[in-house]
């Protein structure tokens, strides 16, 4: 199996989870995402405890900045563990 990098991996989960959550925030931001929430409560027929709070920009970069960060970790977690248990196996004789 081929070898991949896991910094690019990370930075790839970093992407797709900050994007995920700037999404989110746009949401917030805009008073659209009382009503998403409540939709996909719905569809999964459960009512919802939850309301949305109000829009702050430093919680929604706070937001964004954490799930970057976990989304690099796990990429880069997932690169190693990917790598090691894809090693070159001796050839057998």
């Amino acid at each position: 199996m081929r070898r991949i990098n896991p910094n690019k991996v990370g930075f790839a989960l970093a992407a797709l989870y900050g994007s995920l959550h700037l999404f989110w925030s746009l949401l917030v931001a805009v008073g659209c995402a009382q009503w998403v929430l409540n939709f996909v409560f719905w569809l999964h027929f459960l009512n919802s405890p939850f309301t949305v709070a109000p829009f702050h920009l430093a919680t929604a970069l706070l937001l964004i900045l954490v799930t970057s960060i976990i989304g690099y970790t796990l990429g880069c977690l997932f690169g190693l563990l990917w790598n090691w248990l894809h090693r070159a196996a001796p050839i057998p004789q």
